[in-house]
């Protein structure tokens, strides 16, 4: 039996190759101290501008983000995957359609935990010096 062959897709790119890896033995001492001079930048980056200068070839900018930052995101996630909002519209849902009893105290408690979320969301976009989206 011979073997089904596929039909030759003329649309499709040919894969770039990237070029071959260069490794660098160094002490960890040495390690860390690259850590350090890079700053925010990664070691690679770090050590082609430090190689190549301005010779180097452009590459995507990237930077390590501050510990800080993972945090402040991973809460930013959270907030963003929690139920609050669906909570919230269910709440307002049952309000206009009158099977929730409203109360100046309960629409000022939502007003409230509404105004909070927007300053959190708010507050955790520009730590993060991220566009706030509407």
């Amino acid at each position: 039996m011979s073997e089904a062959r596929l039909p030759f897709n003329e649309t499709a790119k040919p894969k770039k190759k990237r070029p071959a890896p260069l490794s660098l033995r160094v002490t960890e001492e040495e390690r860390a101290l690259l850590k350090e001079l890079a700053g925010r930048r990664s070691v690679n980056a770090y050590i082609r501008d430090k190689v190549f200068a301005d010779k180097a070839s452009p590459r995507r900018s990237y930077r390590m983000p501050r510990p800080d930052e993972a945090a402040i995101g991973q809460a930013l996630a959270r907030l963003g995957q929690s139920r609050l909002s669906s909570n919230l519209n269910q709440i307002a849902k049952a309000a206009n359609l009158g099977t929730l009893p409203v109360t100046s105290e309960l629409a000022n408690d939502l007003a409230a935990a509404c105004a909070d979320i927007r300053i959190m969301r708010k507050e955790l976009i520009a730590a993060l010096g991220l566009k706030a989206q509407n």
